[in-house]
């Protein structure tokens, strides 16, 4: 059976550590602090990430794209220091092929190597491999981008390949894109292990 990605419904994930909402206009404010204190958040995507102006024009963008049904941008919520840490977004959603991609990441430096990414990794791919029925999770980032390859890389992706000469960068540079996926196949396995400091 095909998947059917809810765009018009609240998706709330939560566990013990982390809380990831649906964003909305009040978002704004919230996640003012993460691009204030983090200057290079988005050094490695095609977006702009300076000051408030480019966050309220990043939030009513991705706003619109979940109107149009192409992206379901998220707010990530730290409960352990009870702050907002960042985005993610699923995208590159397909309901004929069951599968999408979980990307347009970016977590304050403050919030990163805490444990927090896999909480919220495993919240999101669990909604995607157990509720929404996808059969892959893809994954993408600027092959310059060793930071993000590698924590994608520890959540047990796999790699796929480089997609050479890709995406024109704010800068003028253009990008190869690294692509990774996990398949519905392998969830279990990484449950077991991966995971597992986190599934309970």
């Amino acid at each position: 059976m095909a998947m059917v990605f809810p765009f018009n419904d609240s998706i709330l994930l939560e566990d013990s550590r982390v809380r990831i909402e649906p964003i909305t206009v009040g978002h704004e404010e919230l996640l003012e602090p993460v691009v204030n204190n983090n200057p290079e958040l988005l050094r490695y995507s095609p977006v702009l990430m300076r000051n408030r102006t480019d966050l309220e024009k990043y939030i009513k963008s991705n706003l619109a794209l979940r109107e149009r049904r192409l992206k379901y941008p998220l707010a990530i919520y730290d409960k352990e220091s009870e702050r907002y840490a960042g985005s993610s977004s699923y995208l590159r959603i397909s309901d004929k092929d069951s599968h999408l991609e979980i990307g347009s990441t970016w977590i304050g430096r403050e919030f990163q190597r805490s444990g927090l990414n896999r909480h919220m990794k495993f919240l999101m791919l669990s909604y995607a491999f157990e509720n929404l029925g996808a059969i892959r999770v893809a994954f993408r980032t600027d092959a310059r981008n060793e930071q993000s390859k590698t924590a994608i890389q520890a959540i047990g992706a796999t790699y796929e390949g480089t997609l050479r000469k890709h995406m024109l960068m704010t800068d003028g540079h253009v990008r190869d894109t690294v692509c990774y996926s996990i398949l519905k196949e392998e969830w279990p396995g990484l449950l077991a292990t991966v995971f597992q400091s986190v599934a309970g």
